[in-house]
């Protein structure tokens, strides 16, 4: 029904909607206050890249879904209890070398 009047979604696309959608049912197995955590931090990394990363880089959009796929791992663990953000921008690198 509404689905065949909906724009076809590339390969990639696919994947990336399905890791978003793995990371939120990995939240849903966190505790209450970890899952909105964990909720927001993926919310804002995917919003995030989404307007920053180029739409056909796929060397990068690659990089991420698998480093997006290693971080979902290690959320699935029963061991670990939340995600953290990491934001290192080109400039900073490059400003930091002695």
């Amino acid at each position: 029904m509404g689905a065949s009047s909906s724009p076809k979604l590339s390969g990639m696309q696919k994947q990336v909607l399905s890791l978003y959608r793995g990371f939120l049912r990995a939240a849903r197995t966190k505790s209450a206050e970890d899952r909105h955590k964990i909720e927001s931090i993926v919310s804002g990394e995917f919003r995030r890249n989404s307007k920053q990363v180029d739409r056909k880089n796929f060397l990068y959009i690659e990089y991420l879904l698998r480093r997006g796929q290693k971080q979902l791992d290690q959320l699935k663990s029963p061991d670990t209890v939340g995600l953290s953000s990491l934001n290192v921008s080109v400039s900073e690198t490059i400003d930091s070398k002695p």
